[in-house]
């Protein structure tokens, strides 16, 4: 009973969809789940995009149409552990359903990334182990933190966005968007969704937990945008001119929220206007250097404060 409450008053689960035909993708992706569902079959996938996109959701709703069992395994939480992972994914997957007429259970992977290379060796051994009973379905953010062995085992799903798909999903989730404050009965300024979608494009889990949080007082406002405010780039540019490293450190702590990738992206379009034209290449190949490493540190606010020190001592500002 708990749970089910829980679902109802969270909206990312409210108003999860249920179908592939209900969830936001790009025309080519959705046509893909939709011939699965066709042929009443799933392969082992590895589906792979940005944060709040809808990988798992289309896991979820691709496994409910097709009537399969489903097994959900955290890889940021027990997905960490050998031992749980081994016995869990095991009992599961080595069992003949009951229930179902499907003749494969399905193991969601969750975040998959974010599982340990011992954890990714398991996985690969038991999808060969279990291949008569078990599919198995990893979503990830980045990856080329998945092993070889176990992403060659697997059907890639990439998930970007990218051209005039953009425009397509971004109107179709503001519509989406505007259905749910309707439904919560919630006064929207629509330009403000707008603004909101256009800034954090394609995050939707974020925006709509925002939206949640914010519609207490029983709308949505400018006010919200205070929240998502656009990051001060100039304040860090200031600091980072005179060298005052606690106040870079304070703005890399104040805005931790923001995905990191999105952050060196704004510092790297700033740049141009704030360097010596000689150090701009120095800065470029050092950013790229940690963009790079935004897939595989532990500590996202470590590597982003020191590529912003790197930048702070090796260039010269106007």
């Amino acid at each position: 009973m708990e749970g089910i409450l829980r679902d109802d008053f969270l909206w990312v689960e409210k108003y999860r969809p249920k179908t592939i035909e209900e969830c936001i993708l790009p025309e080519q992706i959705k046509k893909t789940f939709l011939d699965f569902l066709d042929k009443g079959e799933v392969p082992n996938l590895l589906l792979a995009g940005p944060a709040g996109c809808g990988k798992t959701t289309v896991a979820k709703a691709l496994c409910a149409e097709l009537g399969v069992d489903v097994y959900v395994i955290n890889g940021s939480d027990e997905g960490r552990f050998l031992d749980t992972v081994r016995n869990n994914a095991k009992n599961f997957a080595s069992t003949v359903s009951l229930t179902s007429e499907s003749k494969h259970k399905v193991i969601i992977i969750d975040e998959a990334d974010n599982t340990t290379p011992d954890v990714q060796l398991l996985l690969r051994a038991s999808i060969e182990e279990f291949s008569r009973n078990c599919r198995f379905i990893f979503t990830c953010n980045y990856k080329n933190k998945i092993i070889e062995p176990l992403h060659s085992r697997c059907a890639v799903v990439e998930f970007g966005i990218k051209g005039k798909h953009k425009q397509e999903i971004a109107v179709a989730f503001f519509n989406r968007l505007v259905s749910i404050l309707e439904e919560e009965k919630i006064e929207t300024d629509k330009k403000v969704l707008a603004e909101l979608i256009n800034k954090h494009f394609p995050d939707w889990r974020r925006v709509l937990n925002e939206c949640q949080r914010y519609s207490v007082g029983g709308k949505i406002d400018t006010g919200i945008l205070a929240h998502f405010s656009d990051v001060k780039v100039n304040d860090l540019i200031k600091n980072l001119k005179e060298k005052n490293f606690s106040e870079v450190r304070k703005w890399c702590v104040n805005n931790l929220d923001n995905d990191s990738s999105v952050l060196l992206r704004r510092i790297y379009d700033s740049l141009n206007d704030s360097l010596v034209v000689s150090t701009l290449p120095a800065a470029v190949l050092i950013i790229a250097k940690y963009q790079y490493q935004i897939a595989f540190v532990a500590d996202q606010e470590i590597n982003l404060l020191a590529c912003l020190t790197e930048i702070m001592v090796e260039c010269e500002f106007k």
